[in-house]
């Protein structure tokens, strides 16, 4: 099904005729999914352009990252999604048909991650300055991102159990009137009317309010990596709860790995955020320590230096003065005798 009806009954908005592509002419078709994505991708590079200027790195600097990031970080999306879901593929050129959704984040995160830090060995360039000015662009990218899932009809939420590492509960007593923002989708997996959690709304939202946070927190930066590892433990803590909801994970037996290592991000990225305040501490300190020291006692040596060249300015004329009285008192008998000879 290439179209697909969507609705938000409770609040009054739909139905809307959704269809996956923008344009389709024989087989030629451009995906939403796929324009909405670029999108994404183009934001993020311009935003961090814009940190760079900040950080250190130049437009070239970033553009060198960029390329080489968005071609492995696609594809590590694609393959680790690929990799979890290898029995649903009928042919070889299936796996490669990303305008049918089928992009993983985490996959493209790490990809993404290993990528910078290959450039950044290459370029000799601070890879935590790197990801704290990428990171923030990534989530606009990745809120963005999630209304293509929107165009998709995928990424929603059962309104009749929840999640959560492996265990289950009944949520069916909230469904119906219960939920004000509940999505309805005809047409899809073969049903006449399918009630969802929005829940690719629900990401995208939460990723736009972490943009906002971690753009705060930019202005108040303290050392670096700070910014990295605040996005690592927000898009972790709000994916962990989201996933629940999905009718669509992938499984490690009957835990969904998403969820599994969103909690893996939240104390990866907590234990590493404290480690490297921890480490930056002293320098700050240290750095404070100088600076006061530096305004108590950099007069003095000035003082110092202006008594001896004051002292040194005194001599000199004191040694021509001395200079012009010797010579004065020499010439005095001589032009005394001339006066007497006269």
């Amino acid at each position: 099904m290439n179209t697909n009806t969507i609705a938000f009954p409770n609040l009054g908005l739909g139905p809307w005729e959704v269809n996956k592509f923008l344009i389709q002419a024989g087989n030629f078709k451009v995906a939403w999914y796929g324009i909405i994505i670029t999108i994404g991708i183009v934001l993020a590079v311009l935003y961090t352009i814009k940190r760079g200027k900040q950080e250190g790195f130049t437009t070239d600097d970033v553009l060198d990252y960029a390329i080489w990031v968005v071609l492995f970080g696609i594809l590590g999306a694609r393959l680790y999604y690929v990799a979890m879901t290898w029995g649903r593929y009928e042919s070889f050129l299936d796996i490669f048909a990303i305008w049918n959704g089928g992009l993983a984040i985490y996959g493209g995160l790490i990809a993404g991650a290993l990528t910078i830090l290959f450039i950044s060995y290459k370029k000799q360039k601070s890879v935590l300055k790197f990801f704290d000015m990428v990171t923030p662009g990534v989530m606009i990218a990745q809120a963005l991102g999630r209304w293509g899932n929107f165009f998709n009809a995928e990424a929603y939420g059962s309104i009749l159990k929840y999640e959560f590492l492996g265990k289950t509960f009944e949520t069916s007593r909230f469904a119906g009137q219960a939920i004000p923002w509940i999505m309805t989708i005809e047409n899809v997996n073969g049903s006449a009317l399918y009630y969802a959690h929005p829940t690719f709304l629900y990401e995208s939202l939460w990723n736009i309010l972490g943009f906002i946070l971690l753009n705060i927190r930019y202005k108040n930066k303290k050392f670096d990596g700070q910014i990295l590892f605040s996005y690592i433990v927000w898009y972790g803590f709000g994916r962990m709860f989201i996933e629940g909801f999905r009718t669509d994970s992938l499984y490690l037996g009957n835990v969904r790995i998403s969820q599994l290592v969103a909690v893996g991000c939240v104390i990866f990225g907590i234990m590493f955020y404290h480690l490297l305040r921890k480490k930056a501490k002293p320098v700050l300190a240290a750095e404070q320590d100088a600076q006061e020291y530096e305004s108590l006692f950099s007069d003095k040596p000035a003082k110092k230096k202006k008594s001896s060249a004051a002292k040194s300015a005194e001599v000199k004329p004191a040694v021509k003065q001395t200079e012009e009285t010797t010579n004065g008192t020499t010439d005095e008998p001589e032009t005394k005798s001339k006066t007497e000879e006269s």
